[in-house]
């Protein structure tokens, strides 16, 4: 499978494209800087530049899934949100209706499902999350929405907790979290769902098999 990893130098987006490289897929990494392009590379992905808040639409032409790992950061204001949280999220939705690109895996955020819930400084983020994951359910795409917990750097394990609603927070590794998406991207049975993620005991695709 062609796969184009929007935010692919992100920390979730390295450890996906080197997921997929590692699974037999073609990697189509997108970065918004050249000097990127050598690490995308040593990963397994062809990188392509290009900004989430410019043209975007070339880069998924050819493609048969698109991942949307990407998003404003941490440090950006409540317009970075809009523009590339929500608005980059549309724009690919928009390509791959264009193209014909049927699958969408959409990394969104636990809190998206309420975003009044979250503090004042995370609800521009979660409200732009919230909207991009509608756009994409209304979209026709063969979609799964994919809304881990807080992520950590600490080693995965390979066993997590996933079910459409937990009911409660936690943490996840960003390597877990990528293995999951990965994981959901060639599962029918994922298409068409929202499902939130944890660290857990359930080895990952058994965990996203009984979803």
């Amino acid at each position: 499978m062609r796969v184009l990893v929007a935010g692919a130098n992100g920390q979730v987006g390295q450890h996906i494209v080197r997921f997929l490289a590692e699974g037999g897929h073609e990697v189509r990494a997108m970065i918004r800087d050249e000097g990127q392009a050598q690490r995308l590379r040593e990963l397994g992905g062809e990188p392509i530049v290009a900004d989430l808040e410019g043209e975007v639409s070339h880069t998924v032409e050819g493609c048969d899934a698109v991942i949307l790992s990407a998003g404003g950061g941490p440090g950006s204001g409540p317009e970075k949100k809009e523009t590339v949280d929500r608005g980059g999220a549309v724009k690919l939705i928009e390509a791959a209706q264009e193209h014909g690109t049927r699958r969408y895996v959409m990394v969104s955020a636990m809190g998206a499902a309420d975003p009044d819930s979250g503090s004042e400084a995370m609800q521009p983020y979660l409200y732009a999350k919230a909207q991009a994951d509608q756009t994409l359910q209304e979209s026709g795409l063969d979609y799964t929405i994919v809304r881990p917990g807080s992520l950590t750097d600490d080693q995965g394990t390979g066993t997590v907790e996933a079910a459409p609603s937990l009911g409660k927070r936690g943490e996840i590794p960003r390597e877990d979290a990528a293995r999951v998406i990965v994981a959901t991207l060639e599962r029918e049975n994922t298409f068409g769902k929202i499902f939130e993620v944890l660290s857990g005991d359930t080895p990952i695709e058994e965990a996203i098999d009984s979803l």
